[in-house]
């Protein structure tokens, strides 16, 4: 057992300290999450996000509310729905929270149900770290051949947002195949998306891989297309948010178009995903997945840092503008080459998922 130690978040006493993703890549800062409430605000806020770390945070948030109830079942259940709500999009959130209800509900005391959250929300984290080793495993086996397909020569895999152990312990999702490239010696470069407007691209994905030493290079958002026509994108991975049954995907806000644009080019394109993403109560993620709208201010102003050393925030636009801000798009499952999961590389349709995890239809 891990004891609560992952990159992202770590338990210390009976609270859960976090990365502060926002101040990242300038500062690196943490915050103490002591109660429900906190963790609430770190997800709603976004110090932490990435699907598998909110799963985990509102996990170990439950376990906060634990202690706050002092093992009240009832009292903890009124606030373990105020975590489950903090943000639509991403299932895991759902998912954690109510694995964490289930699991309390055969507890027969207030001191077992809080050892009993305690354990769970490890065990959530530790099935996460052990998931995403065996994504990067299936999702490098693919690097691997395009490798030997090339000669050995550099393999370019382009990427969209922020999968890696900052979005889902310890490995990350879309970035776990690199880290298992760089391990088994196989040449990658990685284009990386800036992702606006909240840029995890340029703020998340290029401070990993450079801790990393992965080669990199940073690109706007509308790059991607065109290094594709000119044959410099071997394959795309990104991760997700949530993946219907019938093979859907909700990312990050451009993944569809970047899909449309491998589609239109013959260029593989993988997600890749815990199986806790899976939602099989929905099929259609078009009509189905509720999309997050969050600050227009997000869009109209960028946080850096400035000339003078400081980090701050400038409007982009004309004063007077407003702007729409919506965080996530759908792929839909007809643009999506595989599924790289943690039992293996899936087909994106009902029939496949179904077979692969019959255990999730229940």
């Amino acid at each position: 057992m891990s004891e609560g130690k992952y990159r992202a978040l770590w338990l210390e006493g009976e609270s859960l300290i976090v990365i502060d993703q926002t101040k990242l890549p300038f500062s690196y800062e943490t915050k103490r999450l002591t109660t429900s409430t906190d963790a609430v605000h770190a997800i709603k806020d976004m110090t932490v996000r990435g699907a598998g770390v909110i799963g985990s945070v509102a996990a170990f948030g439950v376990y906060l509310a634990a202690l706050e109830c002092q093992g009240n079942l009832e009292k903890i259940e009124i606030l373990a729905q105020r975590i489950r709500s903090a943000r639509p999009t991403a299932v895991n959130l759902m998912w954690a929270v109510d694995r964490m209800l289930k699991v309390l509900e055969s507890a027969n005391s207030p001191q077992e149900i809080i050892a009993t959250a305690h354990q769970e929300a490890i065990a959530i984290s530790d099935e996460d770290a052990l998931g995403s080793q065996k994504i990067g495993e299936f999702g490098c086996d693919v690097i691997a051949k395009i490798a030997e397909q090339k000669g050995g020569k550099t393999v370019n895999i382009l990427t969209h947002c922020n999968a890696g152990w900052l979005a889902i312990v310890d490995r990350g999702s879309a970035l776990a195949p690199m880290y298992e490239a760089r391990d088994r010696g196989i040449d990658i470069h990685v284009w990386v998306d800036e992702t606006r407007p909240r840029n995890q691209g340029a703020n998340l994905t290029a401070w990993e891989l450079g801790q990393s030493q992965i080669p990199h290079t940073l690109i706007a958002d509308n790059t991607g297309g065109l290094l594709m026509q000119y044959g410099k994108v071997d394959l795309c991975i990104v991760g997700t948010d949530r993946v219907t049954r019938s093979g859907d995907v909700a990312n990050k806000i451009g993944t569809y178009l970047k899909a449309l644009a491998a589609y239109d080019n013959q260029v593989p394109f993988y997600v890749a995903l815990p199986s806790s993403t899976f939602d099989m109560q929905v099929s259609d993620g078009v009509k189905e997945i509720e999309i997050e709208t969050r600050s227009a201010d997000e869009v109209l102003y960028m946080q850096g840092l400035l000339a003078s050393g400081d980090i701050g925030q400038v409007r982009v636009a004309p004063i007077e503008t407003p702007a729409l801000n919506y965080g996530f798009d759908v792929t839909p499952a007809r643009l999506v080459t595989g599924l790289i999961t943690e039992r293996g590389i899936c087909a994106a349709n009902e029939a496949a998922i179904s077979s692969m995890f019959p255990d999730l239809l229940s």
